[in-house]
């Protein structure tokens, strides 16, 4: 069965290590849905998750694609039950004086974040999963919404274990980097 997968992917912070892991997926016509990277608490690392579409074999195979690049030092995939994972998206929605009150209440009603104020829009911040921002949009609708721009998925492991774990260099990464 075809399904959405998280992949976090400890990588070497170097320069082009994105354009390395980003081609082996374009190489083997794996079709990534969404990418985020940032560097992780050490500047020495950077963490990049990847969420894709596949069966159960292909995500495999994925994994371990990613495992036999040098600069991949831990790959972990991350299912809804025991990951938090978040997006950011900014929205630009038509409010002018008329209907400000009440786009105001559905922002509050989604905890989203008014981030700018005009007099016919305002803009808006909000985290949180696909389908909590896939709602707000659609209450949002109506009201004409301008633009919309969306993070890629982050995502980190509930509870104590972390991706450290799935590294060969486990004791040096885990004791380092705290």
């Amino acid at each position: 069965m075809d399904m959405k997968h998280v992949l976090s992917v400890f990588v070497e912070n170097q320069t082009g290590v994105l354009v390395r892991v980003v081609s082996m997926f374009s190489r083997r016509e794996f079709n990534i849905d969404s990418l985020s990277v940032g560097v992780t608490e050490s500047p020495e690392f950077s963490r990049i998750t990847i969420v894709v579409h596949g069966d159960e074999n292909l995500i495999e195979q994925m994994i371990k694609q990613l495992e036999k690049m040098p600069v991949v030092r831990g790959v972990e995939r991350l299912d809804a039950e025991v990951a938090v994972c978040r997006g950011m998206t900014m929205i630009k929605v038509c409010a002018d004086d008329t209907n400000r009150l009440d786009v105001l209440k559905m922002a509050e009603l989604f905890r989203a974040h008014v981030v700018d104020v005009q007099p016919t829009t305002l803009i808006f911040e909000i985290t949180g999963d696909d389908d909590k921002v896939t709602a707000f949009l659609r209450l949002l609708k109506p009201y004409g919404i301008s633009e919309v721009i969306r993070t890629g998925l982050i995502a980190l492991e509930r509870g104590e274990h972390t991706i450290y774990e799935h590294c060969e260099e486990r004791e040096y990464y885990g004791k380092n980097l705290l």
